[in-house]
């Protein structure tokens, strides 16, 4: 346990970093070299930043809003928002000048820091539409702009500790509020959670208390959009210990980063953990690779206690898979990695048994932003797979008579913003309802079974959970992604997102021509090959729970179509409402059959 005392604020979190006199506390890539900040550069500009917005007139309380991808601006955006006595706004990138409009009208924003032209040009559209006054750009501002430039304030900033900063900094309380955070929205309107300072702050105080990170030596990249509470309370935890932190713009650049600074920890979503999977599935599909490959699982299979349990085995048989197979996935994300955590999503059983038995072993966490975010996390001395870990100490879990999980504690928000209705519909008494099902276990771990909202009520009354089957299907590499449907329907269904380009090799190689995803996935051999994949997940369901129908679709989910959330996450209801001619059919073509039996 860290005998220091735990910090109140963001403000003491901000200060612990830069007071730590650390070389390298943040690193970025210009023009195509590395550059570090150190503790004191970075106060030097987070106190630019903030003096700058001081004499914009921003004073304790107002909303900034920070329209940006990940870069080391943006770190530094937030910091001198909140050293100001400010509230952040994260907004992410991926939105659009309408989504955009909502959540800066709704929040009063008037200060808005873009990173770049194409990001200013949006907000510059819909700007009128809002009560911004004001605009502050990352980028280096085009000659003649009348934008005002982030590098020049940062430049401007006190080169030794500044009494009137540090003062203003310093009476920031924890019961100050620290960002509105809108809600993806996996239904509904996004509402604007309040987290205080004291709420993320008694968070970072301890959710990653129990890794043993080592001051000046771990690097960890910062890729996941800093816009969710998960990335960002991820950043301060791993900065507020000494982990020095590169800012990674674009997802695309990750295994070129990867391979150049080798990070020692690695946080991502499960999406990302599950393209990784599906990359190894690619590469030993076929030939030697693939006895070798079924071989050295078959081996971690049978070592997978040992490595559940923090111990490196010792066998010589273990040693030579590690050598010919498992080392080479490591490789791939660096070769020094030894912290892997995930969180924002359900990681799923199957996933997170495949990198146990190759030796690396996930220690998935749950939260959500309501609850800044951490609830529970599975950590080097306390971990159990199929689990999310045990509660934090300072949060109570309690499982209602409805199997859905309540808790409380100081990481709990205070409410929605300008939103009493929907706050109050958030708490039972004094405890917050999380909106997933779950159960702990009699060591006090705790499981999540899936959202109660996802819950899928067929129209004989059998209550499905979705979220366990979907990953089950989503451990076949064939399967890039799955909805299960069928509420209020006499049985359910499936719609699957091939693995294109595990399945285009798959169908040339079975010698079947084709012109589009479209014709690829109507293909007789191909809708045959993926029935088997359902009926082999369906032998281990309930009778009511298996799938009777499958739907391939040639067009991948995303954020821009809004089947996924910015996070990655499922937006079930938007993909039943963009594919409802073609899910319609499918029931309708099913009910036709069921009639034709029941009339011979």
């Amino acid at each position: 346990m860290d005998a220091k005392p735990k910090p109140q604020t963001l403000v003491d979190i901000f200060y612990a970093i830069v007071e730590r006199n650390q070389p390298a506390v943040v690193m970025f890539e210009s023009g195509g070299q590395w550059h570090t900040i150190s503790s004191h550069d970075l106060y030097r500009r987070v106190m630019g930043v903030a003096a700058e917005l001081l004499r914009r007139g921003i004073t304790h309380g107002d909303r900034v809003a920070i329209l940006a991808e990940n870069r080391v601006e943006w770190i530094i955006a937030d910091m001198a928002i909140l050293v100001s006595g400010a509230a952040t706004v994260p907004i992410y990138a991926t939105l659009t000048a309408e989504q955009i409009t909502y959540l800066l009208h709704h929040s009063g924003t008037k200060t808005v820091f873009v990173s770049t032209a194409a990001q200013l040009l949006k907000l510059r559209s819909i700007q009128q539409e809002t009560m911004v006054e004001s605009v502050i750009l990352m980028d280096t501002p085009a000659e003649g702009s009348d934008v005002a430039s982030m590098a020049a304030f940062m430049a401007e900033g006190p080169t030794e500790p500044s009494a009137e900063l540090d003062a203003i900094a310093r009476a920031v309380r924890p019961g100050d509020l620290a960002t509105l955070i809108y809600t993806s929205g996996t239904t509904g309107v996004p509402k604007g959670a309040m987290l205080t300072h004291g709420n993320i702050a008694s968070n970072i105080g301890v959710s990653l208390e129990e890794f043993d990170f080592m001051q000046g030596q771990d690097l960890a990249i910062s890729f996941l959009p800093l816009s969710h509470i998960t990335a960002r309370h991820v950043d301060y935890a791993e900065l507020f210990r000494g982990v020095t932190i590169a800012y990674c713009p674009y997802l695309e650049d990750m295994p070129r980063m990867m391979k150049e600074l080798r990070p020692t920890i690695f946080v991502a979503v499960p999406r990302v953990y599950e393209k990784i999977y599906n990359q190894v599935q690619r590469g030993v599909a076929k030939g030697i690779k693939k006895q070798i490959y079924r071989w050295a699982m078959s081996v971690g299979w049978a070592h997978r206690k040992l490595i559940e349990d923090g111990k490196r085995p010792r066998q010589l048989v273990w040693k030579l898979a590690n050598k010919l197979f498992f080392t080479k996935v490591a490789q791939a994300m660096g070769g020094r990695v030894r912290i892997f955590i995930s969180g924002g999503a359900p990681l799923g059983r199957e996933l997170a048994e495949w990198y146990c038995y190759i030796g690396l072993f996930i220690h998935e966490g749950y939260g959500l932003t309501e609850t800044s975010p951490v609830i529970a996390v599975n950590t080097p001395k306390a971990r159990r797979l199929g689990t999310v870990g045990r509660p934090l100490h300072n949060i109570e879990a309690h499982i209602a008579g409805d199997g859905e999980l309540l808790v409380r504690g100081p990481s709990v928000f205070k409410g929605y913003w300008n939103m009493p209705d929907e706050t109050a519909a958030a708490f039972e008494d004094d405890w917050f309802k999380t909106g997933d099902i779950g159960r702990i276990d009699e060591d006090g771990f705790l499981a999540i079974t899936d959202r109660k909202k996802d819950l899928i009520k067929t129209s004989g009354g059998k209550f499905i959970a979705p979220q366990p089957i979907e990953n089950t299907l989503k451990s076949n590499p064939l399967v890039a992604e799955a909805a299960i449907l069928g509420d209020r329907r006499r049985f359910p269904s499936v719609v699957i997102i091939p693995a294109f380009t595990l399945l285009e090799d798959w169908a040339r190689d079975q010698g079947i021509l084709y012109n589009s995803r479209v014709e690829l996935v109507a293909n007789p051999k191909v809708q045959a090959l993926y029935e088997i994949i359902v009926d082999q997940v369906n032998e281990g369901l309930a009778r009511f729970e298996r799938l009777k129908k499958v739907l391939l679709l040639a067009e991948e989910l995303s954020v821009e179509n809004g089947t996924l959330t910015p996070t990655m996450k499922l937006r079930r209801r938007n993909v039943e409402q963009r594919y409802k001619e073609q899910i319609e059919r499918l029931y309708a073509e099913s009910d036709a059959e069921h009639e034709h039996t029941a009339t011979r």
